[in-house]
């Protein structure tokens, strides 16, 4: 039985034009061969297996036959391969610096090719400086690495630099389907794209691939015999998982997810493969930008079919969702629930049930003169239905009756119909952010929009504002609100001009939390006093909070001042503060 070659050195490029994905590179470097323009020191850098040590090698049988390819002499007695890996003391580069002086016996240079050379330590790449910026005419260094950045500056300079780049799925996928005719293997064009997807940009790789799947499948190289290999998700995978979030089947879903983390897949390989999954959706959309998506013909016709199913603000959206699901995986503690919230969530971008809400109400303005909550009139735009659910009188009559009635009368004038203007996007009871936009819901449902001249106007004073503030205060002590209620009472309200009331606090906190509740504050002042002008005027003065820095004086002036005997104390026996 002849001993098995592996692809990867089967097929090893002998020339530049084999060479694959790196046409800039081995263009320049012919170039230079050609007319004589090649430095004395190079380095090949880029990612593993793209070609640079191969290139390196054939660069060095070219310069030795003038330029010409030979394939009979390949010179190997003026290449010398060094791996830095093992010979990176500064005792190997001087015995390499020693060997550079003896010129070559045949051909016309001697070429060390270091590989690695990042490995060197920062010693030998000292000793290795002036042999590089000045080698003798008959040397050439080729320098190849993976890690340029582990390079000290000073053997940068020396040296011209060719970055090599990863080699794109076309190409991988069109050398292996050359190799696949070759050897008589039948390959679907699929499968040899899994391949040279799952390479990441290294020819080296995908050929070691390649080897494997043929000795697993033989001759017949299918899509599904490339998956079950490689133990990759098909794409069939991801389609129909859109097919049951656009459906919004969400138990269909969470098993059709079941059933991919029993065959040892990762939630996180899933879910950032469905991400990718919607952006190639989005992709094909558009006829221009359908060529960005690296996949067979076929598959491209199926994304095709697809993205016409859905839309481009569905597919955004559910972008931005996987997307914070990847962000967040790997500091989750239930991995796998994060995974299901987030499928729940995309399956409910689309959900057309009972939990949407109205996108207008009317609230009668009869409700501000009198306790008694009056019907409620709700009314919807034509697009949507005309028919008002229980639940959503329930929950507008639960709003209104937070309203407080006020402690003086309205006059009697009729007030114009205040319309409430709600611009709440529908979200779903299945969605994460539900509690969240219901809250919002309800304070936009109180933004009443009326022409403010109608509104009454009554002029008030101060010391009206300060009675009702008191009020106020004593309220929100009897409804447990400890905290607000204290805040309110480190300033006192002033007047800045007829309707504009200013709150002065110590710190930033104190702000916030005021801002935060003052719609119920106003709302209760406005009806108080018959003014529906007033406005608060919250600043931060930090010389305020000086005050509540209090001396060992200041607290004992204090005491005094509640009891008068605490001096006599002190004075009696003759205490010191």
């Amino acid at each position: 039985m002849e001993p098995f070659i592996v692809s990867a050195l089967k097929y090893r490029p002998q020339t530049f034009k084999d060479v694959v994905g790196q046409s800039a590179i081995t263009n320049t470097l012919k170039n230079a061969i050609d007319q004589n323009h090649l430095a004395q020191a190079l380095l090949f850098t880029g990612p593993r297996g793209v070609g640079k040590t191969t290139c390196a090698r054939i660069l060095a049988k070219m310069i030795n036959s003038e330029g010409a390819e030979s394939e009979n002499e390949d010179f190997a007695f003026n290449i010398f391969e060094l791996d830095a890996a093992s010979n990176n003391s500064v005792d190997d580069i001087r015995s390499l610096t020693d060997q550079v002086r003896i010129p070559p016996q045949v051909g016309n240079y001697k070429v060390y090719i270091i590989d690695e050379v990042h490995m060197l330590s920062a010693s030998a790449f000292n000793a290795f400086l002036k042999t590089l910026e000045e080698p003798p005419k008959h040397c050439i260094f080729i320098l190849a690495t993976t890690e340029k950045h582990k390079i000290i500056p000073t053997i940068l300079s020396r040296c011209q630099i060719f970055d090599f780049k990863r080699i794109n799925v076309t190409d991988a996928k069109n050398y292996l389907k050359v190799i696949a005719e070759e050897q008589g293997i039948t390959a679907d064009d699929d499968a040899l794209h899994i391949i040279a997807q799952k390479a990441d940009g290294a020819m080296r790789d995908a050929l070691s691939i390649f080897d494997r799947v043929v000795s697993f499948s033989g001759k017949n190289l299918t899509r599904q015999a490339v998956t079950e290999n490689l133990n990759v998700l098909d794409y069939d995978t991801f389609f129909g998982a859109t097919d049951l979030i656009l459906a919004n089947k969400i138990p269909d879903l969470l098993l059709h997810f079941n059933h991919i983390i029993s065959k040892g897949f990762d939630g996180h390989h899933f879910i950032t493969g469905l991400a990718s999954h919607f952006r190639d959706l989005l992709v094909s959309k558009t006829p221009q930008t359908i060529e960005l998506i690296e996949v067979g013909d076929d598959t491209k016709a199926m994304y095709k079919a697809q993205s016409e199913s859905t839309s481009q603000a569905f597919l955004i959206q559910a972008i931005e969702l996987a997307n914070d699901c990847d962000l967040k995986y790997k500091t989750s503690k239930n991995q796998r629930l994060l995974v299901e919230l987030c499928l729940m969530q995309l399956a409910s971008i689309n959900f057309d049930g009972e939990k949407k809400k109205p996108s207008g109400f009317i609230i009668p303005a009869s409700y501000f003169r009198s306790k008694s909550i009056p019907e409620v009139k709700i009314t919807q735009p034509e697009s949507t239905s005309k028919t008002t659910t229980q639940e959503q009188k329930k929950e507008l009559i639960a709003v209104v009756q937070k309203v407080e009635e006020p402690q003086t009368p309205y006059p009697k004038k009729e007030l114009p119909t205040p319309v409430i203007k709600s611009t709440q996007r529908p979200t779903s009871g299945l969605s994460l952010s539900s509690i969240r936009k219901k809250k919002e819901h309800q304070i936009k449902l109180m933004e009443v929009t009326v022409d403010e001249e109608d509104l009454p106007n009554d002029p008030f004073t101060l010391e009206t504002i300060i009675k009702f503030w008191n009020i106020f205060v004593t309220k929100l002590e009897a409804d447990g609100k400890y905290n607000l209620a204290a805040i309110l009472q480190i300033d006192t309200p002033k007047l800045i001009n007829e309707n504009t009331i200013r709150l002065e606090f110590p710190n930033t906190t104190n702000k916030i939390e005021v801002e935060r509740q003052q719609f119920e504050l106003l709302q209760y002042l406005r009806k108080a006093v018959n003014n529906f002008s007033i406005s608060l005027d919250i600043v931060v003065n930090e010389t305020l909070e000086k005050q509540y820095a209090y001396t060992p004086e200041d607290k004992y002036q204090k005491l005094v001042e509640k009891n008068i005997h605490v001096e006599l104390l002190r004075k009696t026996f003759d205490l010191d503060l």
